[in-house]
């Protein structure tokens, strides 16, 4: 019961931070094209007020939530080496984190990217974990 309840903590933290990329990445981008440069960075601005609020935390919880589920389900190396599903599970792993990382560093230590500083390159990560997710179990 316990392993449901993070699995559905994660899926919607998860969803919270990939619906933003989404939204940023298509949608935002298509206003900025539509208004004139202050209307929209008002735009911009009134919603990622709220933004900040929820996205940073989900984000955090998508991950701390993946690791758990991650430790349940990854299971042991055998001798002949990981499988499939453990491969594609560890490369979600190492996207999620480098996702978290970057991002706690961000919000909370107010470090910023050195390089990849839009929104681009996580929303390729998430798009990729979720395809991932979808063949782990091939």
């Amino acid at each position: 019961m316990f392993f449901i309840l993070m699995k559905t903590i994660h899926l919607f933290s998860a969803f919270i931070y990939g619906g933003f990329l989404i939204t940023d990445n298509l949608f935002l981008k298509k206003i900025e094209q539509s208004f004139e440069e202050e209307e929209h960075k008002k735009i911009r601005e009134s919603f990622m007020k709220f933004v900040r609020q929820v996205v940073p935390p989900s984000l955090i919880v998508a991950v701390l939530t993946g690791l758990y589920l991650i430790s349940q389900v990854f299971g042991t190396v055998g001798a002949e080496g990981m499988s499939n599903f453990q491969i594609l599970l560890a490369l979600k792993a190492f996207l999620g984190i480098w996702l978290g990382v970057r991002g706690f560093l961000q919000v909370y230590l107010k470090i910023q990217p050195l390089v990849f500083k839009g929104h681009q390159l996580p929303f390729a990560f998430v798009l990729t974990i979720i395809f991932l997710s979808q063949f782990m179990y091939i």
